[in-house]
């Protein structure tokens, strides 16, 4: 059938137009299954802690955006046992959990039934662990699907009160009082040196010896209301488990603040630092209007009421304020504290009125010290990259610093102590620093104090180093014992592998070795001996501190032993030579003790090759044409060239027979012609047992064996004793 020229041109653009559509949804169902990515690793995750269970499924919390699965803790140290449901359950691709410093693997990653995983962790400090994470690994398998890996943000959360008991609700003006506070969690509530300011009564909370205290400082007179507003330092669920706070329910407590019985004037500033400047120029401060000061006079102010106070400062008026208040300078000249006692505004040894403020002298560290994990406190400074100490700072005026380490990060610990003699930090060296010195700042100013970053100097263990002697490279830590070996040693060869010192976990840096060498030959007399002590090998490029190890010291390539020797090469030793390697650290270098390993190495042969004379006597001979032995014969030499067989577990043990073939002289010494023993040259085939003394010359063999007689011309065989010379 034909169609007209325009109708089969409209039927081939639609033809054309559905075979372009097909391609176009073939193709992008091909791009679709190629660019697919795999789903999620995990289903779910479920964290059981005593009788409460958590699920990723239900149990989280968004925290800067990102979810977090929440638990709630009591100790420190909690265990919980892992329910892993994977999204896909391959058993020919089993599940991991990463390793971590948060957490112990009490119990492995077990496979339940083909449906889910199960292991128990134990937590390590939960209230000072931060970027707390369980990550997860899956490797490919056969069916195509790569590696996976999957992490699950967690988020310790605890229940943490606080409650404030008062006894006696009264307090002075000017007077700071102390209460203790009771916490069923006193390590998570945030403390702070600093006083609130501008409210009726004033407030900070500290910490020492592991309980926690409000300090209070009243402003205004009358009955007084203390809005305490405490912070935890891990956060708790609120609004039904939707809202995460630090905020703990505010402490109220009514106070009725009486007036001491001198006017108590409030100073601006609750401090003043005692140096040079202070002393002489003075410090400026404001001071309530005490309505009788004089301006441009002088006060004294004494720490008691009556006469002849010890003086803490003196007292410069200089002009009136407009909020009824008084510009003075004060010029300090002794130490006071808050807590001492008052101190009485004078004129002329007289009180007029009472104030009450620290006299403090200039914060200095006059000391720095240094524990690691284990060890007790010292007076070296120096930490290493990734490792968490203690550092104390000695001094005045201590407890009122601000200080930080430069690029350092504080822990939280319930060892960290504040007075005004002593603070202790825990610190978190990073493994990453890149400064050779840590400066410890107060208020963002140097103190002049710095911690000194060394690299690790740690021994690690041998395994690192490996030996070659004609066989493939082995670890010289699997090496105990003598090495026996049967063929010639051509060199012995150390390697190191550089990038099994430092992992990511441990720092060791560095390993300083000796070498001692010594060989000596069959009998153990020595040969030659050699130390080299100046070996240093050094982590590779894989540790992350491979920048700071760069030394023209650290040792490259491999060390061969015949570099070393000069009189006999290995390959030129007797047999049974020994040779002796001892590899140790240099003990000078660190603060622990090393390891040592010994290789002992011996030429080892199977066959030894010998000339014997001995001297058969009583020899018992049967001709071929004979049918008994003859009788005993006279003494007979014998010329042999001989095998002896060596022990093959033994060193340089001979086992008690020997094989050889050479002359016998029969009745070698019989000279009389009218005997009936005559004499007789024969080549023989013989086999001896001697005993297995060591190097001994005069033998008692005995021997067995058979030859032909060169005069009678006949095969024999012979059987007898002998005494044996070996030259």
């Amino acid at each position: 059938m034909r169609f007209p020229l325009g109708i089969r041109g409209l039927i081939g653009a639609v033809v054309s137009l559905l075979l372009f559509v097909s391609f176009a949804t073939q193709a992008q169902t091909a791009f679709s299954t190629q660019t697919q990515t795999p789903g999620p690793l995990l289903r779910d995750l479920t964290l059981r802690i005593d009788t409460a269970s958590y699920a990723l499924s239900r149990n989280t919390i968004a925290v800067q955006g990102e979810p977090n699965l929440y638990f709630y803790y009591q100790k420190e140290d909690e265990t919980a046992e892992l329910q892993i449901y994977p999204t896909v359950f391959r058993a020919n691709a089993p599940l991991r959990l990463i390793r971590s410093a948060d957490f112990q693997l009490v119990d492995s990653v077990t496979a339940v039934n083909n449906s889910y995983y199960r292991a128990k962790i134990r937590f390590k400090e939960l209230t000072a662990a931060r970027f707390l994470r369980l990550s997860f690994v899956q490797v490919g398998d056969t069916a195509g699907r790569g590696l996976q890996t999957q992490s699950v943000n967690l988020l310790p959360v605890t229940r943490t009160t606080v409650e404030l008991r008062v006894n006696d609700p009264e307090l002075y003006i000017g007077e700071e009082k102390v209460f203790e506070l009771r916490s069923n969690n006193p390590i998570n509530v945030r403390t702070s040196p600093e006083w609130t300011r501008g409210q009726d009564i004033d407030y900070r909370v500290t910490q020492e010896k592991g309980l926690l205290r409000l300090h209070v400082l009243p402003n205004s007179l009358g009955s007084r209301v203390l809005t305490a507003r405490v912070q935890t330092e891990r956060p708790f669920l609120t609004d039904n488990n939707r809202r995460l706070s630090n905020s703990l329910p505010p402490l109220r407590q009514e106070f009725t603040v009486k007036a001491s019985r001198l006017r108590f004037l409030n100073v601006d500033k609750k401090e003043v630092t005692i140096d040079d400047i202070s002393r002489r120029r003075g410090a400026e401060i404001i001071l309530d209007n005490g309505r009788s000061f004089e301006l441009r006079r002088t006060y004294r102010i004494e720490d008691q009421e009556e006469p002849g106070g010890t003086l803490i400062a003196e007292l410069f008026t200089r002009s009136y304020l407009t909020n009824d208040r008084v510009l003075c300078w004060v010029r300090v000249y002794n130490t006071h504290r808050l807590t001492d006692s008052y101190l009485y505004i004078k004129e002329n040894d007289q009180a007029k009125y009472i104030t009450n403020f620290t006299v403090a002298p200039k914060t200095a560290i006059n000391a720095v010290s240094v524990r690691h994990r284990g060890g007790d406190w010292v007076s070296n400074t120096g930490v290493s990259p990734g490792e968490t100490v203690d550092v104390r700072l000695e001094g005045e005026s201590l407890g009122r610093a601000r200080f930080h380490f430069e690029d350092v990060q504080v822990v939280p610990s319930d060892s960290s102590t504040r007075t005004d003699v002593a603070v202790v930090y825990r610190i978190q060296v990073p493994v990453t620093i890149d400064k050779r010195r840590i400066t410890i700042y107060n208020n963002g100013q140097p103190t002049g104090q710095s911690l000194a970053v060394r690299e690790f100097q740690r021994p690690h263990p041998l395994d690192f180093i490996n030996v070659t002697f004609g066989e493939s490279p082995r670890p010289v830590t699997r090496l105990n014992g003598p090495v026996l070996y049967n063929r010639t040693i051509s060199d012995v060869v150390f390697s190191f592998n550089t990038a099994g010192i430092d992992s990511d976990k441990q720092l060791y840096g560095k390993q300083y070795l000796i070498f001692d060498i010594r060989t000596q030959n069959a009998k153990g007399e020595l040969i030659e001996m050699r130390t080299v002590d100046n070996v240093v090998v050094c982590p590779d490029e894989s540790s992350v501190r491979a920048a700071f190890y760069q030394d023209k010291l650290c040792q490259v390539g491999n060390i061969s032993l015949n570099n070393l020797l000069s009189s006999r090469k290995t390959y030129s030793l007797d047999d049974w030579s020994t040779i002796i390697i001892t590899v140790r650290h240099n003990q000078a270098q660190y603060q622990e003790p090393g390891f040592t390993q010994k290789l002992e190495l011996v030429l080892q042969r199977r066959v030894k090759f010998d000339i014997d004379i001995s001297f058969p006597g009583g020899l018992l001979t049967k001709y071929r044409d004979e049918s008994s032995f003859t009788s005993f014969g006279g003494i007979s030499l014998a010329s042999l060239a001989q095998f002896s067989f060596y022990h093959p577990t033994k060193i340089n043990k001979l086992r008690p027979y020997k094989i050889g073939a050479g002359f016998v002289a029969l009745n070698a010494f019989n000279l009389s012609e009218n005997s009936d023993v005559r004499r007789d040259l024969g080549i023989v085939i013989l086999g001896s047992v001697y005993p297995t003394r060591a190097d001994a010359k005069l033998t008692f063999p005995l021997y067995l064996g058979g030859g032909y007689l060169m005069n009678k011309r006949a095969p024999f065989f012979l059987f007898g004793p002998g005494i044996g010379i070996r030259l």
